[in-house]
């Protein structure tokens, strides 16, 4: 009766050969074709002409030098924040933890697009306010130190997140011993906090370089009016010329970019090697610390970093989508709702744009939320060695930088397939398909946190009674595990709807994503019109957020970002 269950397990013999199968087309084919032409190009003898252009090395420098220093950024406000919102008694954490995580919340494009329109001579909002520097002022955004500030801007919520885990994991009992002992606050913050509190330090800084050296949307729109080209903006710029030579090159870029992405992530190996941070006692450090008085100041503080983080970017935005034109000062007069609806009602690429992210987020979510169900339940079910390579192999593409997605999804799918001889290059199928690998992790997390939860003994029970595979997965497990899955839907519906470094080579007539839009109104002089669905863009991201946050109450620890 039960010949198709595996031995000892309650999962079908399909199940985990299905999940290999899934990971293979979605992890290892594109990966693994991505390596095979970096191969063919150092065999056909061009990558010599690559490798000794200067253009080349000095767009590494620029992906180096932006993101280490965008990374000194992300350190210092994400400890800031981590180290006040976790440690001490101050008022509104909660509050503050979910502004502060925002900024990673929203498409990089649009955090650029509204500092820019919030620094300058031509800011409406400075125009409005008569602070706005001289007519012929630089714009200083358009800079090296300019895209390095919103790196740090954009990442700083990932170090927040990094050492806010560890430091939830500190000893309480060894920190009120120490205090009972008659030491100070300053020193137990610097003997015990701080040295416990490296491992999240250190993690938090890769993720952040990691991520600044896969950024696209932050130097496109502020580097390449200054002729500034990262590694990522240099791929764009070679495809968008497009030659013999292209795959080829961009395959060589696309490498380059991941063995610097490797290289941080292994000096972040070498700063833990030879160290034990493991703790012993009741963890759970939080409130360590009264503030008192200085409550008063460090209150003000942070809500004066996220003013200038968060709400004048965004004030900004709005005065750039009220005004005309860029440049022109927000008046009664000049104020307009034009541009409002302009794209909602009369330009089609707005209305495609929204109807292409809001398919392509919804079948991502939903899609995915079908295969990481049966992913969870067959990783959960299975300890050996073979699950942990295919869960490792799962998280590969998510901490590999978008653009590099986008380009080995490229190499496998710019010829027609074989048989079928259907051709998905220049079709929305693509960016599905590049969605469903690069956030295939995202939407696993939550599901499996809410599996590993779950007491097997239920399922058992149904087994033992008759019931089959799907008889048990409908009526017993998606039920326990729906808060987990409704955060996974919409955690991947958020990031998916408002992407840009994927879909910014994938994109053809009739494809476009919202990212790709405003970047492309934004690059064509329509800077209003931009402005005004970069808008409309946020409110979807608070919107979303702000139903993440209601449901955090049911939902496994961890699933919702910015909480305990």
């Amino acid at each position: 009766m039960y010949s198709h269950v595996r031995r000892g397990n309650s999962q079908p013999a399909w199940l985990f050969p299905f999940v290999v199968a899934v990971v293979l087309l979605l992890s290892v084919l594109p990966l693994a074709r991505l390596a095979l032409a970096g191969i063919e190009a150092l065999l056909r003898g061009g990558t010599y002409e690559l490798i000794t252009d200067p253009a080349l090395w000095r767009s590494a420098w620029y992906t180096i030098e932006t993101a280490v220093l965008g990374t000194i950024v992300s350190v210092l406000l994400g400890c800031l924040f981590a180290f006040l919102l976790t440690l001490t008694d101050l008022s509104g954490r909660g509050l503050l933890g979910f502004l502060f995580v925002l900024p990673m919340m929203i498409p990089p494009q649009v955090t650029a697009l509204a500092w820019v329109q919030m620094s300058g001579p031509a800011s409406p909002l400075l125009k409005a306010l008569h602070i706005a520097p001289p007519l012929g002022s630089p714009q200083p955004l358009y800079s090296v130190g300019g895209i390095a500030l919103l790196y740090g801007v954009q990442h700083a919520p990932l170090v927040y997140l990094a050492l806010r885990a560890g430091l939830m994991a500190l000893p309480r009992d060894g920190v009120e011993a120490a205090r009972l002992s008659g030491a100070s606050g300053l020193r137990v913050f610097r003997d015990i906090i701080l040295p416990l509190s490296l491992p999240g330090v250190i993690a938090g800084a890769a993720i952040a370089f990691v991520s600044s050296i896969g950024n696209f949307g932050i130097p496109a729109i502020l580097g390449i009016p200054a002729s500034i080209y990262t590694l990522s903006t240099l791929i764009f710029t070679k495809f968008s010329s497009f030659g013999p030579r292209t795959f080829g090159d961009i395959a060589v870029l696309s490498t380059m970019i991941a063995v610097i992405a490797v290289a941080g992530l292994a000096v972040q190996g070498m700063a833990l090697k030879g160290r034990d941070y493991r703790v012993i006692g009741i963890s759970g450090a939080t409130a360590a610390f009264s503030l008192g008085r200085w409550g008063f100041l460090a209150l003000p503080v942070l809500y004066a970093i996220l003013f200038v983080m968060l709400v004048a970017p965004f004030l900004a935005l709005v005065a750039g989508a009220l005004v005309p034109a860029y440049g022109v000062p927000l008046t009664f007069k000049t104020a307009s709702l034009h541009a409002f609806t302009e794209i909602l009602f009369r330009q089609s690429i707005t209305r495609t744009a929204f109807s292409n992210s809001l398919f392509l987020a919804g079948m991502t979510s939903l899609g995915l939320l079908l295969v990481t169900v049966l992913a969870a339940y067959a990783l959960t079910r299975r300890k050996d060695a073979l699950s942990r390579i295919v869960g490792g192999m799962i998280e590969i593409p998510y901490s590999l930088p978008g653009i590099i997605i986008a380009v080995c999804f490229i190499l496998v799918f710019a010829a027609p397939l074989p048989i079928l001889n259907v051709t998905l290059y220049g079709t929305i199928w693509i960016i599905l398909l590049a969605y469903f690998s690069a956030y295939f992790a995202v939407s696993l997390k939550p599901v499996m946190s809410a599996f590993l939860q779950l007491d097997p003994v239920l399922e058992e029970a149904a087994r033992l009674s008759g019931a089959g595979f799907f008889r048990r997965l409908t009526d017993i497990i998606v039920p326990l595990i729906a808060p987990a899955a409704g955060a996974s839907v919409i955690l991947v519906f958020l990031i998916a709807c408002n992407e840009l470094t994927v879909s910014a080579l994938l994109w053809s007539a009739g494809t476009q994503t919202l990212g790709v839009v405003i970047y492309n109104l934004d690059d064509g002089g329509s800077a209003d019109l931009a402005s005004a669905m970069s808008v409309i863009v946020i409110a979807m991201v608070v919107i979303m957020m702000m139903l993440l946050e209601i449901m955090a109450k049911r939902l496994p620890k961890g699933v919702v970002p910015w909480r305990s």
